[in-house]
Order: structure tokens, then sequence, then C-alpha cells
């Protein structure tokens, strides 16, 4: 490694570091953050929404998938993107996994697309496990020590900031709605319902 590229690198690894301690282990929740004029509010169930006009898009999103497939979230844009943080470990995540394997099936038809971020599983197996016993059908980028996590939302925004957390993006590829929690099927289509109809 050259000396230009130690520096990058130790930084790199200290990002990631920070940005993994930011995300609590399998929380029920946590407060909105970011810092200034984040522009969203939180409702009474938990779900925090971002008006039209001042939706930011996240940085970039794309990998590997858990089945070995390059995704780019970008690619989606037109459609309404799920995106859901999750890892085999999580107890929150294993109590939804069949909720979101559900509404996914009976939304794709209404322009809806979801995608998992899989993080803080060291090894593919356990994760394809887990969606083949919870038959989610949808791709899950592998983002085994939060890389995507950290780079991938912009300072401010509704980044995520707990495992489980459910990000949802607007037709326009915009963060428009977030989750902290574990959702069930009620919670999810509370999110979802009024993205579906907007024009």
């Amino acid at each position: 490694m050259s000396l230009s590229r130690a520096p990058r690198a130790a930084l790199l690894t200290t990002l990631v570091a920070v940005g993994a301690l930011t995300l609590s282990a399998c929380g029920d929740g946590g407060k909105s953050g970011g810092g200034g004029d984040t522009n969203f509010v939180t409702n009474t169930g938990g779900i925090d929404t971002v008006a039209k006009g001042k939706r930011v898009a996240p940085n970039k999103l794309a990998g590997e998938t858990l089945d070995g497939k390059q995704l780019d979230v970008a690619d989606f844009k037109g459609k309404v993107v799920v995106l859901n943080v999750w890892g085999s470990w999580c107890g929150p995540c294993r109590a939804e996994a069949t909720y979101f394997a559900k509404v996914a099936k009976e939304t794709k038809d209404k322009g809806v697309q979801f995608v998992g971020i899989n993080t803080r599983d060291t090894e593919k197996g356990p994760a394809i496990a887990f969606e083949k016993d919870y038959g989610v059908g949808y791709p899950s980028l592998y983002d085994p020590i939060g890389k995507l996590l950290v780079n991938g939302f912009p300072r401010g925004s509704l980044n995520p900031q707990s495992v489980p957390t459910t990000i949802v993006l607007d037709r326009e590829g915009k963060m428009a709605a977030r989750s902290l929690r574990e959702l069930d099927d009620e919670g999810l289509r509370k999110m979802l319902d009024p993205l579906i109809a907007e024009k």
C-alpha cells in the first residue's frame, strides 16, 4: 500500500467504525437526528416524513446482492422503492420479514420495488437462509461492514440509525418516509400508500 493510500484507508476504516457505532443493535426505534434543519416530522406512529418539495435523494446505493448480482437503487427511479435495513441476527427483523415479503408481492403491480440492505452478517450464508425461511423474494444488497449505510445517506436526511430501519423513496428517487422500528403490514402500508397515490 502506498503512503498516499494509507491515510485514505485509515480514514475509511474510521468512518465505517463510527457509522457502525451510530446504528443501535436491533433497537425498537430512535430519535431523529442529523443536526440542522432536517425538514422532516415524526408522527405518532414513529414514521418520519418529508414534504414533496423538500425531499433529497440518497447518495449512491449500489453493490453486490446476496445472490452475487450487481444492483443500483437508482435504476428503480420511476418506482416507489422500499429500502429495508436488516440482519439475520436481528429479532425484530425476523418479526417483520413475513410482512415485508407479503406487502412486496401485493404492491409489485402498483410500481413498488423492495430492496433489502443486509448488514453486519459477516458471511452471506445466514442471510440467504433468512430470506429463504421468510419467503423474501426481493433482492438485498450485501453490506457486511455498513459502508452503504455510512456513505449512502446524506447527513441530516432520513438516514438509517438502527436495525431494522425502513426508508421509502418516492418515484423521483427521493427519501420521503422512514421508520426506525419493526413494522407490520399495516405500518408498512401507512408509509407506502400515500407515496403510491402521489402524482
